[in-house]
């Protein structure tokens, strides 16, 4: 076997996408693992780690320039071990190289270039690397060449550097849950008001470009709004016109590409990802909750429906990303010429309407192509047209079809096809949210797939899993895997009252106590028994998606709101209390926590259905509820008798007079039951206990 073949068969054995991309370079690539550490110790050479992700566009360029080229892969293959990591499978490898190399350089980034010591000690890195001296950065093959010369002549430097380098990361990968704050709504006054004078009132959003969506800021400043906060609706509602009126937002085939290149949401880096169209599905359903606006309704369904139309695998669970690029190019799959357009839609009438809507023209807005961008607003438009806007808005969708048709014939980006269970998580959250409140059985179902196919076919012998391809499982869960999933099937269980959810979610929470949590407050981002790591992180920022501690916050918040277990709140509240500084003077990396502060700070409404066995009539009440956005409510039901133990709310809740009954509560102390759907309604409307 020539040593290609064995190099290959390194990577080959994976499942990631993005590592399989990788598996027939000539660099000899190893997976992280005992074989790969042993083989640097045995041999006294520095690792080569190299951290990237399936649809990352300058992954794919750093691996074309160098990891191709046979003489750079000569050279890392005689004087180094090289590992290849997907940070998707393994956030925990991120998180420490990650801040090794922002401390380094002050900047971090994908693909992430660190090189360690055998004992996994970072001493020098960087992100992407040129092939020649470009733009101020030195050639790939010059920082071998000097990392190689330090190593063998000034060894003493080497070990200076990594033992700086690891006593400063590991403050910053372990929150000590030190102090405490009262909570209070003063927090969430504040904190607001943060969000609010940072915020681009001219463009929408949050700093400059490139500009990220930040869906988690949104909802927290859609939960204001339902406190009573004029400015903080504002703020969202224009933050979310903003973003799906750009080029961020797909009109064609719908969902959110990554994040804008630019502060007008024009040209966005064009890769798909689960998590971001998960929550921003999510947040536009809230959005449309809380106004009525059509327009966010239309932008929650049309994200929906491609991630089950494109991101979903039969079993139920849905892949990961779509790739930035086709055919080499960046955005190819998703930008028009004039002449594209002409030919996808031959009606003159057609492309009259598309011109009016979204201004396209031969010269193009990217690249000499056009990314299509709502230009005019649907009202002022139909105004122009004289007809009316629901009549527009079909007209439009017959456009987008059709060029949906014509799309559907290009080459696709690359699908990073693996199963996350995190970010699996948030989609279940979206589907069973819009299920209910949009009347969509179709979508409650997805939802039902999803927690099936996440709780059997990824949790075996009490262990979670991260990552699933292809029949196959990968790494143990992370905090964040356990935090998301929790609250994914708490929001199912209401969604569908099948009790069967509630029980898994405490099961979970029993594992995730057990194996993640720290004595001294918190949880750690990994298992207890994670091998070959050189610290054990314990992050509390939120990024693009939400932190596995705030995540793990909310979900022994909500779990306590059903089950009355105070040690669960005890937990929750002190993560909450040493984190409010923080998050009042940095918003937008907290806006996760925020949220569960926003339900602490309550006043929560617990609102127990129940009914007779074998009998129907909850659905009306059940729909009356998820009829608003209701971000401090939870909601139990089941028919009595029963011989499964429900919720602690819903002990000692007979059903009236043999009908559906409503209880609404505050503290498990409850208002007078109700068979009475106007008095429900009343209820659940009249501010809870405390507020």
């Amino acid at each position: 076997m020539d040593d290609h073949k064995q190099i290959s068969n390194r990577l080959i054995n994976e499942t990631s996408p993005y590592l399989l991309q990788h598996a027939h370079n000539p660099v000899a690539w190893f997976p992280w693992g005992e074989e790969a550490i042993q083989k640097a110790r045995a041999e006294d050479k520095p690792i080569f780690l190299s951290i990237g992700y399936a649809a990352c566009h300058w992954c794919h360029v750093m691996e074309h320039e160098s990891f191709e080229d046979p003489r750079t892969a000569d050279f890392l293959n005689q004087h180094f071990v090289s590992i290849k990591v997907d940070r998707e499978e393994r956030p925990d490898l991120d998180a420490i190289y990650m801040a090794a190399v922002t401390a380094l350089t002050g900047q971090g980034g994908w693909p992430l270039s660190a090189f360690l010591t055998p004992d996994l000690e970072p001493f020098y890195g960087g992100t992407y690397f040129p092939p020649v001296r470009r733009h101020g950065m030195p050639a790939f093959m010059e920082v071998l060449t000097s990392i190689l010369q330090v190593w063998q002549k000034d060894r003493s430097e080497v070990k200076r550097v990594s033992a700086e380098l690891s006593g400063h990361i590991k403050p910053n990968l372990y929150w000590n849950v030190t102090q405490t704050g009262a909570l209070d709504a003063g927090l969430l006054d504040r904190a607001t008001d943060t969000l609010i004078r940072s915020y681009d009132h001219l463009n929408g959003g949050w700093g400059q470009a490139p500009k990220f969506p930040a869906p988690m800021a949104i909802e927290y400043l859609l939960q204001q709004a339902t406190r009573g906060s004029q400015p903080a609706q504002e703020i969202a509602l224009h933050a979310l016109h903003s973003m799906n009126r750009g080029g961020l937002y797909d009109r064609v085939g719908g969902g959110f590409h990554r994040y804008s290149t630019d502060n007008h949401w024009l040209v966005p880096h064009f890769e798909k990802m689960l998590y971001d169209n998960a929550q921003l599905a999510q947040v536009y359903l809230h959005a449309y909750q809380l106004t009525g606006v059509e327009d966010f309704k239309r932008t929650c369904v049309e994200t929906l429906d491609f991630l089950r139309g494109e991101m979903r695998h039969p079993s139920g669970g849905f892949y990961s990303s779509l790739d930035a690029d086709s055919e080499g190019e960046e955005g190819k799959f998703y930008t028009w010429s004039l002449s594209e357009l002409q030919a996808a839609l031959p009606d003159p009438a057609d492309m009259a309407l598309l011109t009016q809507a979204y201004q396209p023209d031969e010269h193009g807005n990217f690249e000499g192509k056009n990314i299509l961008k709502q230009a005019v607003d649907a009202g002022a438009l139909a105004l122009a047209l004289q007809i009316p806007e629901e009549q527009l808005a079909g007209r439009l969708d017959q456009i987008h079809r059709r060029l949906y048709q014509a799309r559907s014939q290009r080459v696709r980006p690359a699908t990073d096809d693996k199963i996350l269970v995190s970010w699996n998580a948030l989609a279940s959250m979206a589907f069973s949210a819009a299920g209910r409140a949009l009347q969509r059985p179709d979508y409650l179902d997805i939802a039902r797939q999803n927690a099936r196919f996440l709780t059997e076919s990824m949790h075996s012998d009490g262990v979670l899993h991260r990552a699933w391809r292809a029949g196959q499982l990968r790494h143990t869960a992370y905090l964040e895997d356990y935090g998301a999933l929790i609250l994914a099937l708490l929001d199912l269980y209401q969604a569908d009252l099948d009790s069967h959810w509630f029980h898994m979610a405490q099961s979970l929470a029993a594992e995730m106590v057990e194996h993640y949590r720290d004595p001294q407050g918190g949880f750690y981002n990994t298992r207890n028994d994670q091998p070959n790591l050189l610290l054990r992180p314990k992050e509390y920022q939120d990024n693009a998606t939400p932190s596995g501690n705030a995540l793990a916050c909310l979900a022994l918040l909500r779990l306590s709101a059903f089950s009355g277990e105070g040690e669960l709140l005890d937990m929750a509240s002190a993560m909450l209390g040493s984190i409010g500084d923080l998050a009042i003077r940095y918003p937008t990396a907290f806006a996760f926590w925020l949220q569960a502060a926003d339900f602490a700070i309550g006043p929560v409404q617990q609102v127990a259905l129940v009914w007779p066995a074998g009998q129907t009539g909850e659905s009306t009440f059940a729909q009356e509820y998820w009829s608003r956005y209701r971000p401090r409510a939870i909601l139990a039901g089941s028919p009595v008798p029963s011989e499964t133990a429900q919720p602690a709310l819903l002990h000692d809740r007979p059903a009236k007079d043999g009908n559906t009954t409503a209880y609404v509560c505050a503290g498990f102390v409850c208002r007078q039951p109700t068979n009475d759907l106007d008095t429900f309604k009343e209820l659940l409307d009249r501010p809870a206990a405390g507020a």
